[in-house]
């Protein structure tokens, strides 16, 4: 009776595996931290806080209304990338440095169409974030979203590639086209900052986050920045074709599919013309449904828009459509699309 007391759970040799799971766990989760972490460190100093002010609304206030958002150095004498939407109007840039320094920044150029913006302080041998490419991603691989919404310090979440390929409508109603779709949580303010890959090296600029999908942001490819900086840095704007029409996306009829032998399903119906503008000098009418352009299918107004880049502008051309019973190739030859106010 003497004895201690002895219990069950003290003599189990079932304690050790917990314990060695438990370990391999830490590792796991070690190595993970470790990757954000590094990536992190490498990264952050050149992250940027961008504050803006922009005129008073139409009948408003005269006091300017104030912005912010995130951005990144990308080049040692001042090159920031950030949002189309975060600086687009704005009358003052202020930029806000990891080290806390501060200055005034210029507006290079900006493309609504993708919501990529490049701006430029004064400055040599800054930290800067390395450009990676999105052309080899894949779905499931690390991906961190690091911002600086507040210009004290960067802020950083983690999660995967969700998703790859997905197409966003831009606020100017384009599609911005090869999205990256993340589950890394995009904070207010960390918009137009970097998404990296585990090696540090950018793979998209954060441009979006859809209200109530709970934590489903979105980035611009960097292949696609990389052009648009390309752009910007060379002409200021991004130059895309333009041929002076108003349309919208529509189904074709079964009969007018079987008669021209058509495979595509719907085409883009001309509702207005713009007056001295490339399609009215090509003979097309309100009430034409443009199917072809250049010698590839047109289904939609987002697959004309696609067509209509900068390497069409002044190339003669055909575009075909059907009008009423008749199917039409007339000669047309894209101007540049005016330069957005």
């Amino acid at each position: 009776m003497g004895a201690n007391p002895r219990f069950i759970l003290d003599e189990s040799p079932a304690r050790a595996a917990p314990t060695a799971r438990g370990d391999g766990d830490g590792d796991l989760l070690d190595a993970y931290s470790s990757a954000v972490v590094a990536a992190s460190e490498r990264v952050g100093p050149a992250v940027v806080h961008v504050a803006v002010a922009q005129g008073p609304r139409a009948g408003g206030p005269e006091t300017p209304r104030q912005g912010s958002g995130s951005g990144f150095v990308f080049t040692p004498d001042g090159f920031i990338l950030t949002n189309s939407h975060v600086v687009h109007g704005a009358r003052t840039i202020r930029v806000s440095l990891a080290d806390g320094a501060s200055h005034d920044a210029d507006l290079v150029g900006d493309d609504p169409d993708t919501d990529v913006a490049v701006i430029r302080i004064g400055g040599h041998q800054l930290p800067t974030a390395a450009l990676g490419s999105s052309r080899g991603l894949r779905v499931g691989q690390l991906a961190i979203a690091i911002g600086n919404p507040y210009g004290f310090q960067h802020t950083v979440t983690s999660g995967v590639v969700s998703a790859l390929g997905r197409s966003l409508r831009s606020v100017t109603g384009r599609l911005i086209d090869d999205v990256i779709q993340t589950d890394a949580a995009l904070n207010p303010g960390n918009s137009g900052g970097p998404l990296v890959n585990s090696r540090g090296e950018v793979i998209g600029v954060n441009t979006a986050i859809i209200p109530f999908a709970q934590g489903i942001c979105f980035a611009t490819a960097v292949d696609t920045a990389k052009w648009v900086v390309e752009q910007l840095l060379r002409f200021g704007r991004v130059r895309r074709g333009y041929i002076g029409v108003a349309g919208a996306t529509m189904p074709l009829s079964r009969r007018a599919q079987r008669f021209h032998g058509l495979e595509a399903e719907a085409g883009v119906r001309v509702e207005s013309i713009e007056p001295g503008g490339a399609a009215e000098r090509a003979g097309m009418e309100p009430g034409d449904v443009i199917i072809g352009y250049d010698g590839e299918s047109i289904a939609g107004v987002d697959e004309l828009h696609r067509l209509l880049s900068a390497e069409r502008i002044g190339k003669a051309t055909q575009i075909t459509l059907l009008r009423r019973s008749q199917k039409l190739d007339l000669p047309i030859r894209a101007a540049e699309m005016p330069a957005r106010p």
